[in-house]
């Protein structure tokens, strides 16, 4: 089989993928098919979030620009990910190489910051609920927001626009990398350490951690509630409402447990290659690591349909949304579920 080039003029052009049309179309429908649930999924979520008032909470919140995070991935990053992996070539630039790699880092970063944020927010909810609301205000959850935006940018672009990424290794990458016409996502031994213990190791782990004291504390919660089964008619009534409202809390986590679950599933083999490829002299075959991008960018595609099955809240309002209804005059102020 002839090899073709993606630029057939150009000295050192990179070579483009010989894959009949039986494997790129199959390609480009599941990819296709991944960009539009993730778009379509995530704008679903946004518009419940911000259309109906009884959803504007300080988890809710989180959530909002969580979804923002994964819609600007499916939205903006994916679709020019989706032409590199299929065609292994690259037709838009050295320049905006940069930015696509650059926000790829960050919007995957930012992801797990909120995540790690919405721990915080199910611990106060769930450990400590009577100082729940003076804890997680506009403020707080303002500044958690900031934080996962602000901190993942000034990593993701410093990284990318001065090279740090390939420091150390210029040589290795110019001469066995880097060709005209592709955007390779390339670590050197140290900065595939950093980037994977700052975008996911650490703060992975101290999710884990939170979730796991959230359960410890749940567990107890459920048994003095059970404990308590005999009390007065009036402390039976007050028994009952806070059991309503720890159950509450307690499905929330559990759900954004889950939701933290299937972020580490689908992250951590792309992690884990990024970590530990350059010491072991770059065996792992660039297209295993394409295709472990592909299974982290499904996280963002799962996230909608975790809210879906889980959230009655979101149920109703994706109902909604479908029949046109919250262009109906008070629409927004549709109450969802119960307190």
């Amino acid at each position: 089989m002839q090899i073709q080039y993606c630029y057939e003029s150009i000295n050192r052009s990179c070579e483009k993928n010989g894959w009949s049309n039986n494997i790129r179309i199959p390609m480009y429908v599941f990819m296709v098919s991944t960009i539009l649930a993730t778009v379509v999924g995530n704008l679903a979520v946004i518009i419940s979030i911000a259309h109906f008032k009884q959803l504007h909470t300080p988890t809710n919140y989180l959530i909002l620009s969580m979804s923002t995070v994964d819609f600007l991935l499916g939205s903006c990053v994916m679709p020019y990910s989706m032409v590199r992996s299929v065609e292994n070539c690259w037709y838009f630039g050295d320049l905006f190489c940069k930015v696509h790699t650059s926000t790829d880092i960050m919007l995957s970063t930012s992801s797990i910051f909120h995540l790690s944020f919405i721990s915080v927010d199910r611990y106060f909810a769930v450990c400590d609920p009577l100082r729940y609301k003076t804890k997680m205000n506009v403020f707080s959850v303002s500044l958690m927001i900031v934080t996962s935006w602000v901190v993942p940018t000034i990593f993701a672009f410093t990284m990318v626009f001065l090279e740090l990424n390939i420091k150390g290794t210029e040589s290795y990458y110019y001469n066995q990398v880097s060709c005209f016409g592709g955007c390779a996502v390339f670590f050197s031994q140290t900065s595939g350490l950093v980037a994977s213990m700052v975008s996911f190791y650490i703060p992975g782990f101290v999710m884990l951690c939170v979730y796991g004291k959230i359960y410890v504390i749940a567990r107890r919660q459920a048994r003095s509630i059970k404990d308590s089964a005999n009390q007065m008619p009036f402390q039976i009534t007050l028994g009952v409402n806070q059991h309503v409202s720890r159950s509450r809390d307690r499905k929330a986590a559990k759900t954004l447990g889950i939701i933290m679950g299937v972020f580490l599933i689908c992250w951590t083999p792309f992690f884990f290659c990024t970590a530990t490829d350059g010491f072991i002299n770059y065996v792992i075959p660039p297209i295993v690591i394409d295709a472990f991008v592909w299974i982290g960018y499904l996280n963002s595609t799962f996230n909608p349909m975790v809210y879906a099955f889980f959230y009655l809240w979101f149920q109703r309002a994706l109902r909604m949304i479908l029949f046109g209804k919250v262009f109906h005059p008070d629409s927004s102020r549709t109450i969802l579920y119960s307190e």
